[in-house]
């Protein structure tokens, strides 16, 4: 047999493979126990994973796994720093907090510490589905930050650690983002019964020890707006971003384009809906917010699930070493009443009533009586209609004066007629307009007088235009076959689309349409009958009547297929009282042999002239005088 020699060589390569793996295990110590599953997940998240074509055996396998996820939790730590402390806590997993009263319902989750669904409990959707405004990852709140060793962290992609009690009247809701046990940023919520209010603050303790100050911490808060109502296009015409800025003026983007601005000494900033709204609110101004606004809804043929995407960008400001925000988030319906109830937050500009006298006419009138005829009567069709004919009895006299006016002048027609015959043509315009003011200002007829009324009536048109499209109120609200007076009313959906009117038939629109038709060509009617012959060089006024009173109500259709079913009704009732008032006043009220008779002996008194009037009948007799010179020297 040969003897077994002995091989220094192989002894020295065992210890040297011995004194390595003994290094490599040093350098790379095992994963800890109290790191949670989601932290491991984290930090897998961290590197990038290659892939091996060489088959390795079950202990091959296990073991490497450990080793790179050994790796991975160092590499983590390095990258988190002190942040890195949160990984270790129980709380480090996808969990969530919910914050319930009868009205609303908010879930926080334990990574960033934010709202990751908000629920209104006493609304539906369109279909009948649960109401969320947030849901789904449409929205982000965060925080930026550089930490005290130079490291930039979002607090979305953190652990918050939540301390959840119940008190006899409120829930609160701590949630804390941890360096130690005594170093941290805390948001903290608290939610009271019966309230879409809830307190907000965002806390921090030895912040000077977990961010560099000399950097800013920036706030952001981003909303994708989503759809809740039947037309997502006529929702998208009344949703945009409101804010109010030096504790007194509101503000807002144009609702159908895209914006973007600083604004200064911000006290609120509202992402409104048509009927809902998120609202972020803090005691002490931002001294500027970057805020920004893009419209989903680009082609009006299809329905999206989003109508707006709504962001904001702030600063926070570190005062006296640490950062303190007290605020609070409004998660809610954009009704007037709710909102105005919160008077220390000067909450009524998301509301949108109109600006100037269209706000003040539907803020002071319309609104009282809305909510008194709404406290009485619970179908809100009959509400709208007995506000129609409040208001038409309101607006009656004005109708009255027009119809007076107009039977005046239609009793001086003849005499117009005879003056336009007596003094042709554009060389006796000047006398004959001086000669026409005279018949006017003997006959005691102001020709303005039939004018007036209507421009009169038009900031009442405006004002209910605005006025029915912010009424929560009606919404889902059904009356006869409309099935909700905030939404079109559809009688027949159309197998095509019909550019500017849409893909259904609404019914109310086609009776607004037709009762507009008739009250023009009553007004018409009315307005030719005291029409003054067409004079050379002047357009034909009667021909361009006929053609408003045809393109007007065809304009209504279009413009009204889309709109609130309310609107429509509103304004189909009005122009049928109008008529009617127009019918009693010719046949019941106004006698025309006695305005004939009154106009003559109006012409007997003696003439008193106004000084401007005077003034007026000096100056058309100076041109006139002009006039006939400049005719002389052409001669």
């Amino acid at each position: 047999m040969e003897e077994k020699k002995f091989d220094l060589n192989s002894i020295i390569g065992f210890i040297l493979l011995g004194l390595i793996m003994l290094w490599y295990f040093y350098m790379n110590p095992a994963i800890p126990e109290n790191v949670t599953p989601a932290a491991e997940e984290i930090v897998k998240d961290t590197i990038n994973k290659s892939s091996d074509t060489a088959t390795f055996s079950s202990s091959t396998v296990k073991s490497t796994t450990q080793l790179t996820d050994s790796v991975n939790i160092a590499k983590n730590q390095s990258k988190l720093g002190a942040f890195a402390y949160t990984l270790s806590l129980p709380s480090a997993t996808e969990k969530t907090t919910v914050l319930e009263n009868d009205l609303v319902k908010l879930t926080i989750a334990n990574k960033g510490g934010q709202i990751v669904e908000a629920e209104l409990k006493k609304f539906k959707t369109h279909d009948s589905l649960p109401l969320y405004l947030i849901k789904d990852s449409n929205a982000l709140f965060n925080l930026n930050f550089t930490t005290a060793d130079n490291r930039v962290l979002n607090s979305k992609d953190l652990f918050f650690e939540p301390t959840f009690t119940k008190n006899a009247d409120s829930q609160v809701l701590s949630m804390k983002l941890k360096i130690s046990e005594d170093k941290f940023i805390e948001y903290r919520y608290e939610m009271k019964d019966a309230d879409y209010m809830v307190d907000f603050a965002i806390k921090s303790v030895g912040i000077n020890e977990m961010i560099n100050t000399a950097q800013e911490v920036n706030l952001t808060w981003n909303l994708k707006s989503i759809s809740q109502e039947k037309s997502v296009k006529y929702e998208n015409q009344y949703s945009t971003l409101r804010w109010l800025h030096d504790e007194t003026e509101s503000d807002k983007f144009n609702s159908m384009s895209d914006d973007e601005e600083i604004i200064n000494n911000v006290n609120w900033i509202a992402y409104k809906q048509q009927f809902f709204s998120s609202i972020l609110i803090t005691d002490t101004p931002f001294k500027s917010a970057k805020l920004g606004v893009l419209n989903l809804v680009k082609d009006e043929q299809i329905d999206t699930l989003f109508t707006k995407q709504y962001s904001t960008s702030i600063p926070l400001e570190i005062k006296n070493g640490e950062m303190n925000y007290a605020m609070n988030w409004y998660y809610g319906p954009s009704d007037y009443k709710i909102l105005t109830s919160y008077e220390d937050k000067n909450l009524a500009g998301v509301i949108n009533l109109g600006w100037g006298i269209f706000g003040w006419l539907n803020k002071y009138l319309f609104l009282p009586v809305f909510n008194l005829l709404s406290g009485i009567i619970s179908n809100f069709g009959w509400v709208i209609i007995l506000m129609t004919i409040v208001v038409r009895i309101l607006m009656s006299p004005l109708v009255y004066k027009s119809y007076l006016s107009s039977a005046k002048m239609k009793v001086l027609k003849p005499e117009m007629e005879e003056l336009n015959t007596r003094l042709p043509g554009k060389e006796n315009a000047m006398k004959r307009q001086q000669e026409m003011m005279q018949i006017y200002n003997k006959a005691g007829v102001n020709p303005m007088a039939g004018c007036m009324p209507a421009l009169l009536q038009m900031p009442i048109f405006f004002a209910l235009f605005q006025f029915f499209p912010a009424m929560i109120a009606l919404r889902q609200e059904g009356f006869l076959w409309a099935d909700d007076l905030s939404s079109y009313d559809s009688v027949y959906k159309l197998p095509f689309y019909i550019p500017f009117y849409g893909d259904h038939v609404s019914l109310f629109p086609i009776l607004a349409s037709i009762a507009i038709f008739f009250y023009m060509k009553m007004t018409q009617s009315q307005q030719m009958g005291m029409q003054q012959p067409t004079q050379e060089g002047m357009p034909d006024m009667q021909q361009m009547m006929k053609i408003m009173m045809y393109i007007s109500p065809i304009m209504m259709l279009f413009f009204f297929n889309m709109y609130g079913s309310g609107l429509s009704l509103y304004y189909f009732v009005s122009n049928l009282l109008t008529i009617g008032i127009m019918l009693v006043i010719k046949y019941f009220i106004i006698d025309e042999e006695k305005i004939h008779a009154q106009i003559q002996e109006n012409k007997k008194k003696p003439l008193k002239v106004s000084k401007f009037r005077q003034k007026l009948g000096e100056a058309m007799k100076q041109a006139q005088e002009q006039q006939e010179k400049k005719k002389t020297k052409k001669k």
